[in-house]
């Protein structure tokens, strides 16, 4: 008789880690495949969403959605024969109990206009009250999502194009959103005030295109031209890009420290900021705060390898490999436990002998959530024979969750508010251990200026209101 096993995606073995929930793409360009270059683009933002992926393209007259479960390359293993110029895309990683299939974007209905499809990055706060606004007139939704809340109201809302309806639908939202919208007119595109998550953008010989990253500008050949301004909405047609800003105005910006700390891939520049060059300089300002004394530096791959670097060249002490990445592991079958979480870092890192056993090392990562996997990580390098073991973090502790498009751990699970740091430390075994200050972490990101940040999962000071019972909200992007 087989044995049955609990399937679940490898972020159950990363779950130290907070996650990003979704990647989003569009083009408009008359002398292309939308349907291929789409593909490219949310392959290229794969890192942004690794449990559904879908593409909805229009030729002018029709439009046809086509998503699933899984990775791009799993739900695309073949390209659906579409011919179109108008296309958007979306990559999702879902929060437990949101991963079916109703939940996949972009989502496509049709209104009085004909059909409209729309992806969405983000999260809302007030979905809750937006949602039984509907129920209440007899409204009924199929998913679970925000981004369902946000095709209704934009059904519903009144104004003489898009661009109106679009306004008055930012009027009322509250939370974070980068949206992506395909009509068979026009492609569209809005930011939300605070520009909590990023959008850009590019253009190709012929066209225009709207991402969540410069990456899949890259890797389509386009030329960056922007970032999206926080609360810019944009029109692409054949007449080209048209924009303008959403009536609502907040007190300050929001974009998200973490983007720079992790969800980014360090090939992209997002709001001026080369991703990069921040996480260089996270580890050189860690050798700055700690100044420790070792034989070699490493990462926790790959989440750590920039920072590490940065501390290496700062430092003097040499960079070398400590443990190797599976890059094999895609998904596997594994039951929780803490026995069986142990048994999967080790099929995802082995330490390299030769570069542990018996040194002094400085490990760098990028941030503990949970603490769940770092105690593990060390464990595995002293039995490889690691001498000493000097924990740093290129950012500070998270302390409070966050409600804008990150799934976050309810805050009682954070290691950092159930424990001290000094505690942390002697619960994870390393012989030492700093997370990055505050003031660090903003001079890394050099080219944003720290109000224009949002730190809440550090501080809890967040830039809007948000709802007072933790993560229990049904609604995510």
């Amino acid at each position: 008789m087989k044995r049955k096993m609990k399937r679940v995606s490898q972020d159950f073995i990363d779950d130290d880690k907070l996650h990003e929930e979704c990647g989003v793409f569009g083009i408009f360009d008359r002398n292309c495949s939308a349907l291929e270059e789409t593909f490219y683009g949310i392959f290229s933002l794969q890192h942004r969403g690794q449990e559904s992926a879908g593409i909805t393209v229009s030729d002018g007259h029709t439009m046809e959605t086509f998503r699933g479960m899984g990775l791009v390359t799993e739900v695309f293993h073949e390209l659906p024969d579409k011919e179109g110029h108008i296309g958007i895309g979306h990559v999702r990683y879902s929060t437990t109990g949101s991963s079916i299939s109703c939940n996949v974007q972009p989502l496509q209905v049709v209104d009085a206009d004909g059909p409209v499809a729309l992806a969405h990055n983000g999260n809302l706060v007030n979905t809750k009250d937006l949602r039984d606004a509907f129920l209440a007139k007899g409204s009924t939704f199929q998913t679970t999502m925000d981004t369902e809340v946000i095709v209704k109201m934009l059904a519903q809302a009144q104004g003489r194009n898009m661009e109106e309806r679009i306004n008055e639908v930012m009027d009322k939202l509250r939370g974070a959103y980068s949206v992506v919208v395909c009509t068979n007119e026009a492609l569209y595109a809005f930011r939300d005030p605070f520009g909590y998550r990023p959008l850009v953008l590019g253009q190709t010989e012929t066209g225009f295109v709207v991402c969540s990253e410069t990456v899949a500008l890259d890797s389509i050949d386009a030329t960056f031209i922007r970032d999206i301004k926080p609360g810019e909405i944009i029109r692409i047609d054949d007449t080209g890009v048209h924009s303008m800003m959403c009536r609502r105005t907040v007190p300050r910006l929001g974009m998200c420290v973490f983007e720079y700390i992790y969800f980014a891939r360090p090939d992209s520049i997002m709001n001026g900021q080369d991703i990069y060059k921040a996480r260089l300089q996270m580890g050189k300002e860690l050798w700055r705060e700690t100044n420790f004394n070792a034989d070699v530096v490493m990462s926790v791959p790959d989440s750590g390898n920039v920072a590490a670097l940065g501390y290496a060249q700062a430092s003097g002490i040499p960079y070398v490999e400590g443990l190797l990445k599976n890059k094999y592991m895609g998904r596997t079958f594994i039951k929780p436990g803490q026995k069986k979480r142990e048994q999967a870092v080790r099929m995802k890192l082995n330490p390299i002998l030769s570069n542990v056993k018996g040194k002094k090392i400085i490990l760098i990562d990028d941030s503990i959530v949970r603490g769940t996997t770092s105690g593990i990580i060390i464990g595995l390098l002293r039995r490889a024979g690691a001498k000493e073991i000097h924990l740093c973090i290129s950012s500070p502790p998270v302390k409070y969750p966050c409600f804008f498009g990150i799934d976050t751990a309810a805050r009682k699970q954070l290691i950092a508010v159930r424990h001290s740091e000094k505690e942390i430390c002697k619960l994870i075994g390393a012989d030492s251990l700093h997370y990055l200050s505050q003031d660090g972490l903003a001079r890394a990101i050099s080219s944003l200026p720290k109000e224009n940040m949002c730190f809440a999962c550090f501080d809890g000071d967040y830039p809007e209101s948000v709802p007072l019972a933790g993560n229990e909200s049904v609604s995510e992007g």
